[in-house]
């Protein structure tokens, strides 16, 4: 229960971001060259933080005290935030507040992951509630944005930070005292392995194919006169998607390797329509695809590192990936925006690309992976 309060709570300022930070970075005078390289922080803290922590948490077995810790440093980060105006304070805020915001994803996915490899626990219904957490706060979020100043929406995002920082008090102790001692050297050792780079590289190509998306759609969909709340509607609508993906993942039979793959052929499909500026009608069903470009893949990823993963190197190989995910998508989202601001939607044929490419990784090492069952020591 408390793994999924918190998911929830965490989750839930990812559904007001996501949405909506760009257009708070725009309502108080950002341009969309500063808004793409103020966003770029977020996946670039992945990369430069997210190693070290998982790494230095579980090898003390404080996976529960790093969550309180850096949930309470989120809050007061989006604090100081939400009274800046000068991009170049943005900026530096921003990232310093991303180094601690964006290891709470890796470490609870890592303490998750170690429950269902210690006790059997299922990953899709716990990460669910995450899902729907997001769709409240997109939801709420669009609601409020016809309500109030677009340049009062930070607070929404400080207001679920505190509560989640609250939340985080609930998780419960892990007992790693089976765990070795040499868990930090062989979790690192995991970088050696082909197939452990195979599985963080293609699942990486796919997710960061996103980039685009996640920067520029909102304010896609604004500037062609659609309102917050129907914004937040064809978000919520892939994130539903997305749930319906990790409620019924228990019943999967397909190899993960399959699962990945099917996610990076629902990339190319879902980016290629997406830049023909589709109709309302029509980017609605799209937008139902993200239960394939993300969820599945998610799945996927999540259950390759189960079956190849010691349980001791969860949380780090978790941060590994997060981390590779973290530099390929903050380099994606500065790209995008040089591109965005040239061509539109077209950019998206560019995130169809890297679907692509992570598919064709995926397909070249499936029956090797699929072959492997023992963990990576």
């Amino acid at each position: 229960m408390g793994t999924s309060l918190f998911y929830a709570s965490t989750f839930g300022i990812a559904g007001i971001y996501l949405p909506f930070f760009p257009v708070w970075l725009k309502a108080i005078g950002l341009d969309v060259l500063w808004i793409g390289i103020i966003t770029a922080m977020l996946s670039l803290s992945r990369f430069m933080m997210l190693p070290f922590v998982t790494a230095f948490a579980e090898r003390r077995q404080i996976l529960r005290g790093t969550m309180i810790v850096l949930a309470f440093a989120t809050t007061f980060g989006f604090l100081v935030l939400g009274t800046l105006r000068d991009p170049i304070a943005v900026l530096i805020v921003f990232a310093l507040t991303c180094c601690a915001w964006t290891p709470l994803s890796p470490l609870i996915d890592g303490y998750a992951l170690k429950g269902v490899s210690l006790y059997g626990l299922n990953y899709g219904p716990m990460r669910l509630w995450g899902s729907a957490s997001f769709i409240f706060g997109t939801i709420l979020s669009g609601v409020l944005l016809g309500i109030i100043d677009e340049k009062h929406l930070i607070w929404l995002i400080v207001a679920l930070a505190a509560l989640s920082a609250c939340v985080s008090f609930g998780l419960i102790p892990l007992d790693e005292s089976r765990a070795p001692q040499a868990s930090l050297s062989r979790a690192s050792g995991l970088l050696r392995q082909p197939l452990f780079l195979v599985i963080i590289g293609s699942s990486a190509l796919i997710q960061a194919s996103h980039a685009a998306y996640y920067a520029f759609a909102s304010i896609t969909w604004q500037n062609a006169g659609l309102d917050g709340l129907t914004i937040a509607a064809l978000w919520s609508i892939g994130v539903i998607a997305e749930i319906v993906i990790f409620a019924i993942s228990p019943r999967f039979t397909l190899q993960p390797t399959l699962l990945v793959i099917i996610g990076a052929i629902s990339g190319v499909i879902r980016w290629t329509i997406t830049a023909q500026e589709p109709r309302i009608e029509i980017l609605a069903v799209v937008q139902l695809m993200h239960g394939l470009t993300f969820g599945i893949t998610q799945v996927g990823t999540v259950a390759l590192m189960v079956r190849s993963v010691p349980h001791h190197a969860l949380a780090s190989a978790q941060g590994y990936f997060v981390a590779s995910f973290g530099a390929l998508i903050s380099l994606t989202t500065v790209i995008s925006g040089l591109i965005y601001a040239r061509v539109g939607e077209d950019v998206y044929y560019a995130m169809a690309a890297m679907a692509f490419a992570g598919g064709v990784v995926m397909m070249i090492a499936r029956k090797q992976l699929d072959a492997h069952t023992g963990s990576m020591d």
